[in-house]
């Protein structure tokens, strides 16, 4: 047993050393690696490197801030908490809290200090509490940190160790070729003991970037994941990190180095627990979205950021057409990766997901569309000018009508826009906001002046929790998105890895073949994702002919060699 251990342990840093040489090539890195060893394994054996998957068919995440509920006299945390087991307590398994540190701005994404939780959040013995009842999901912002964090203050005044954790210049260097989610300059003038810097700053002025050349910064990056670890965080939500890593003359995105320390920290937790995992949030068009799986060995998860625009494009014009062809092209994850399928989140609807699969004109009838449904674009800099970046509205006001006209069948869309990611191969992320079926919030985009504010909107929750124990619109949403979540959850044939064929059903339709991978249950999940009735023939769904076939949603054989589907309605069709 000794010796078994002495291998894992010498694999390990064997490996360990292997990765630091790619992203330090400079350096020796034997006492680097003895250090990062030591943050994790001091106390505890690393374990044997295992291709699993670390979830089911019953895994649904929710997305939410954690001070989305409030009550007088009482954290925000145990709000939260007390929502979460009164409405969704047998829904979800996972809860992705969004940054619930000191901060300075961007709703927490600027972080102050990534070892304390604002007062009124809670503490962390009520985040270790909430890990007994859920997964908890937990943002790693590491691409940058607040500038009035301890750290930039540091550099500021040129006192250690901040003074070399960030990216300046006496004199401003040639950016050009930086690829750029915002439009702001990417340099930024701080004065410092050292006089006038150009410090970078990928996000904004507040969001003053970490220089990971620094492994110092790195050492410091690892302890903190140790530390949230600890306290019972098991999933670690990369934010931001295809922008890790910097050279000057490149585009200062998807570096060879950035993956290389996504790798480390994968195989570091891989050693650490069969518990925790990784997600990327990369929100970059569908083939570099893809990469951070790596070969396997590096996210377990990446976000699907090219279903929420592709998903809305279906709704709106009611064909399927691009949706079949890009879901027909996407990979089936190896063993130990899949997808975290979401429709709507904190941040708004991505458009860069959807560059080279949506025609350009048919983008700008779009962004036509979203405003005059009372939502926001938000633009980047590329090339000496500005892109659509992202669309900001809410995602029930988002799917009020179709490209050409207003209608009854809101609720309708919206339930068939979750339908559909809840049938997909992948784990769903559901924001919390859909749950409850929350409208553009302008009040808050004019108080906060940022137009991600129209889908963050804060409740009393004495307020919401009335509105969801008595006939109301809130309560019927959720009751029908449960009611889905609930037959999902019993579906072996919607495990995130079960075998998934997207079915040619024409372009008023979309569906998908999913099949157990036993291969004992099979379900045709199908939607009607156009505004007027469709046909469809049974045979054409190769239904086998010795099974009864019924369906999950009705609860009704599927006895007619003819389906009628009603606008947006959604058939799960499964022969167990």
């Amino acid at each position: 047993m000794g010796i078994w251990m002495n291998s894992q342990k010498d694999n390990l840093l064997e490996s360990i050393h292997s990765h630091l040489n790619r992203i330090y090539p400079d350096s020796k890195n034997h006492s680097l690696t003895k250090k990062i060893y030591n943050i994790f394994f001091q106390k505890k054996n690393p374990k044997p490197h295992d291709l699993i998957n670390r979830w089911d068919q019953s895994d649904i995440a929710v997305i939410t801030y954690v001070d989305t509920f409030q009550k007088a006299n009482k954290k925000n945390i145990h709000s939260l908490e007390e929502f979460l087991d009164t409405f969704l307590k047998d829904s979800i398994s996972t809860v992705h809290i969004l940054p619930f540190f000191p901060y300075s701005s961007d709703d927490g994404f600027s972080i102050t200090d990534y070892q304390k939780i604002e007062k009124q959040n809670g503490s962390w013995v009520d985040i270790k509490k909430l890990s007994k009842k859920y997964k908890l999901m937990s943002d790693l912002v590491i691409n940058h940190c607040s500038s009035e964090s301890r750290w930039f203050q540091q550099f500021i005044q040129n006192q250690l160790p901040g003074k070399n954790y960030f990216i300046a210049f006496k004199n401003k260097p040639d950016t050009q070729k930086v690829i750029r989610p915002r439009s702001h300059d990417l340099l930024q003038v701080f004065d410092t003991k050292k006089g006038k810097q150009f410090v970078w700053c990928t996000f904004s002025r507040d969001q003053v970037d970490l220089n990971f050349k620094n492994s110092d910064v790195l050492i410091e990056i690892l302890k903190i994941i140790k530390f949230y670890l600890d306290r019972g965080i098991s999933i670690l939500r990369l934010d931001a990190v295809a922008f890790l890593w910097k050279e000057q003359n490149s585009e200062c995105i998807n570096l060879p180095q950035t993956h290389e320390i996504i790798r480390l920290i994968r195989l570091i937790l891989d050693a650490y627990s069969n518990n925790t995992f990784l997600i990327t949030e990369t929100n970059l068009p569908n083939k570099e979205n893809i990469d951070y799986f790596g070969n396997g060995n590096e996210a377990n998860l990446i976000y699907n950021f090219s279903l929420p625009p592709l998903i809305l494009h279906t709704l709106l014009f009611g064909n399927s057409h691009i949706l079949r062809k890009w879901l027909m092209s996407m990979p089936p994850p190896m063993e130990g990766n899949t997808y975290f399928n979401f429709i709507a989140s904190h941040d708004g609807i991505g458009i860069r997901p959807a560059e080279g699969l949506v025609p350009n004109k048919q983008i700008k009838a779009i962004l036509k569309r979203m405003k005059q449904f009372g939502g926001h674009v938000s633009y980047r800099n590329a090339k000496h000018t500005k892109k659509p970046y992202e669309i900001n509205i809410a995602l029930i006001d988002a799917l009020q009508g179709t490209i050409d006209n207003l209608d009854n069948f809101q609720i309708d869309r919206f339930i068939c826009a979750h339908a559909i990611m809840l049938a997909l191969e992948g784990i769903p992320g559901i924001y919390i906001h859909s749950l409850i079926g929350s409208e553009n919030d302008h009040q808050q985009v004019r108080k906060s002046s940022h137009y991600r504010s129209i889908n963050r909107r804060k409740y009393q929750l004495d307020e919401i929790s009335q509105l969801l124990n008595q006939p109301s619109r809130q309560q019927s949403i959720l009751y029908k998105l449960k009611k889905l979540i609930k037959l999902r959850k019993a579906q072996e044939a919607f495990h995130p890895n079960a075998t998934q064929y997207t079915l040619n059903l024409g372009d008023r339709l979309f569906g998908v073949w999913r099949q157990s991978q036993n291969r004992k249950q099979s379900i045709f999940a199908i939607n009607n994702i156009s505004d007027q009735s469709q046909v469809i023939d049974t045979d054409s769904l190769n239904l086998i002919f010795n099974k009864e076939w019924f369906d999950l949603i009705s609860n009704k054989k599927i006895n007619h060699k003819k389906l009628i589907l009603k606008p947006y309605q959604t058939y799960w069709i499964t022969n167990l």
